[in-house]
């Protein structure tokens, strides 16, 4: 009896709560968020010091048009730390996916470079079979390492040595491990971690941008949350990532708790790992787009990450020591420089004579590459000029020449040196002779069939070491978006 009257008190308050609900315009299942950016305060002293203001609004989203993309979430990855902080999310990022499921969203599982493991699966099949949407966005199949809004902002961590933080004890025990378990130490995943629940009967399956977005037309989406690793790398430069959903309309969000970096404390801007996962986001919420957190779904509190003991966790309160601090120490790193600067920039000189690196990434179409290859031409003064392509050494065309603005120094990189239509990284050494500026004029690598003009941002460093002709990732994960170049 007394169950029966609670029953009914239930029944009662369920029926007020859905009555209340239809009064303000909303149904039981739909998705009311509180999205996060920041924008400049115009209030600043000057545009050399601008900051940001952090503003909140709510939306409400209808299920049914809304999809949340799972990105990257592997079974097992390069660096043992980033496994072990995926691990503690997954399980919550799992209750996520089910209550977007159960209201009503699509789920889209997208583990990159695994889809053999899936060829089989209706997710899969599901995915392949969507009709392809007319017309499909310019570069959807393609990496996208940057949007315009980005271009005048400055990257906030230093990615290029691949992000990874273990202990190189246990990474070395690590990579041993996945070896005997039959991986690619360097690539070990092989299929989407079996703590994420794939429902074969409304799931899809894919790690093509186009087929994504034939899924989200064929489904009339118009809202995409992105979930999944590393924020900083395939969560924002995925084919089906956020930059691509942003610059293609789709509004788009990020869960920021239900995410992680690929960040080395020991790298610029030196500080904790979880911290530098955050100005990653709040670079997100400034250049590219929203992001929201996974309790405005699921209820209860956001996740955290055990091992975040930081006693301030809001990076907008950190970010003035934080650039003090890295200054102080970029000197003795790469530093970010315009190519039209001076040697003052760079190491506080007025003239320099020695060594000095080089480095960006650049976007070759596939259309340029031929048997040629490309060419480097370089207006330096330079005892000895060198380059590299994705860590290939570029060759000498002839002696160097000299025009107007002085010597003239021409290398020739290999056609299969080059990446078609992906990022490849540049690297140039040059043995200055002294003088005040680096370069007379930008550098300049074309083929027979356009060129590209490097004349905006370069990353640069003085010294001598050989290793800094490459990184221990492609340039697409490694190297930040705003030393890229593309035509």
């Amino acid at each position: 009896m007394r169950l029966c009257k609670e029953l009914v008190v239930w029944t009662a308050f369920l029926g007020i709560l859905t009555v209340g609900l239809a009064r303000h315009g909303l149904s039981a299942d739909e998705l009311v968020l509180q999205l996060r950016t920041q924008v400049p305060n115009m209030a600043a002293e000057s545009p050399e010091r601008v900051t940001y203001v952090r503003m909140t609004r709510e939306e409400r989203w209808d299920p049914a048009k809304t999809a949340l993309i799972v990105c990257d979430v592997w079974d097992y990855h390069h660096c043992l730390n980033a496994v072990r902080r995926l691990e503690e999310f997954v399980p919550r990022l799992d209750e996520l996916l089910k209550e977007a499921r159960r209201r009503g969203a699509t789920i889209i599982h997208a583990p990159s470079d695994c889809m053999p493991a899936y060829a089989d699966h209706p997710a899969r099949r599901r995915a392949v079979e969507a009709p392809v949407a007319m017309p499909l966005p310019a570069k959807i199949q393609y990496w996208c390492s940057l949007l315009p809004p980005e271009e005048s902002a400055a990257y906030p961590i230093d990615q290029s040595d691949g992000g990874e933080d273990d202990d190189p004890e246990e990474h070395r025990e690590w990579a041993a491990k996945l070896k005997q378990l039959g991986c690619n130490p360097a690539m070990p995943w092989q299929k989407q971690s079996g703590k994420i629940e794939i429902d074969p009967q409304n799931d899809y399956i894919s790690d093509r941008g186009d087929e994504v977005w034939n899924v989200l037309r064929q489904r009339g989406i118009e809202n995409v949350i992105l979930t999944g690793v590393h924020v900083n790398m395939c969560v924002l430069g995925r084919p089906f990532g956020l930059r691509q959903m942003a610059r293609n309309g789709m509004r788009v969000v990020l869960v920021r708790d239900m995410t992680d970096a690929m960040y080395n404390p020991r790298r610029w801007p030196y500080v904790d790992h979880y911290t530098g996962t955050d100005l990653v986001i709040s670079h997100i919420e400034r250049f590219v787009c929203p992001t929201i957190s996974s309790e405005q779904i699921l209820g209860g509190d956001r996740f955290q990450f055990r091992n975040d003991a930081r006693t301030t966790r809001d990076v907008a309160q950190l970010e003035a020591p934080i650039a003090r601090a890295a200054t102080e120490r970029q000197s003795r790193d790469w530093k970010s420089i315009a190519v039209g600067g001076t040697w003052h920039s760079v190491c506080g000189r007025e003239e320099y004579a020695g060594t000095a690196w080089y480095r960006c990434a650049v976007r070759i179409p596939g259309s340029w590459l031929t048997e040629d290859g490309l060419e480097l031409t370089l207006n330096v003064p330079a005892q000895k000029v060198d380059a590299w392509c994705n860590g290939q050494a570029a060759t000498a065309v002839a002696p160097s020449t000299k025009n107007r603005s002085g010597p003239v120094q021409r290398l020739k990189i290999a056609r299969a040196d080059c990446l078609a239509d992906d990022y490849n990284l540049l690297v140039i050494r040059v043995q200055h002779t002294g003088g005040r500026s680096m370069f007379n004029v930008p550098p300049v690598l074309a083929s027979g069939k356009g060129q590209l003009l490097l004349d905006k941002r370069l990353e640069c460093r003085l010294g001598s070491d050989p290793a800094w002709s490459n990184i221990p990732l492609p340039a697409k994960f490694g190297i930040a978006p705003d030393y890229v170049y593309e035509p």
